[in-house]
């Protein structure tokens, strides 16, 4: 069964850090690319950050370009969202994603079936 379990979101000032962490539990998106999305309060999703199935190669939204850092454990089918230098706007839910697809297909739209963590909240205080 396709689930993915995201962690490590909370409360962080300004200038501060965290680490996300999203576990795919059964494996099934090990050979595909996977990627972070967020949705501040009243705002729509919007793509943050993604990796290809080896973790060799990313792509980021310019608002989080040198800030942000995506990363892969294939052995733990787990990705993570290293987040640096955070500012209040990154203050959203966080959500782990999954085309089934390769990394081409986080550029611009997509009409295919996807697959979504549960979330987890980030907050940014001054």
């Amino acid at each position: 069964q396709e689930q993915l379990v995201e962690s490590g979101g909370g409360l962080a000032q300004a200038g501060g850090s965290l680490r996300l962490s999203c576990e795919d539990s059964s494996g099934v998106f090990s050979d595909y690319a996977m990627a972070w999305f967020r949705q501040a309060p009243g705002k729509g999703r919007e793509f943050v950050a993604a990796i290809t199935w080896t973790g060799s190669t990313t792509y980021y939204a310019d608002s989080v370009k040198g800030r942000f850092t995506i990363s892969r454990d294939t052995a733990k089918n787990t990705i993570y969202l290293q987040m640096d230098s955070l500012k209040r706007e990154d203050t959203g839910v966080y959500y782990c994603n999954c085309r089934r697809a390769a990394l081409m297909y986080y550029h611009g739209a997509f009409n295919g079936r996807e697959f979504w963590g549960q979330g987890t909240q980030v907050t940014v205080s001054e």
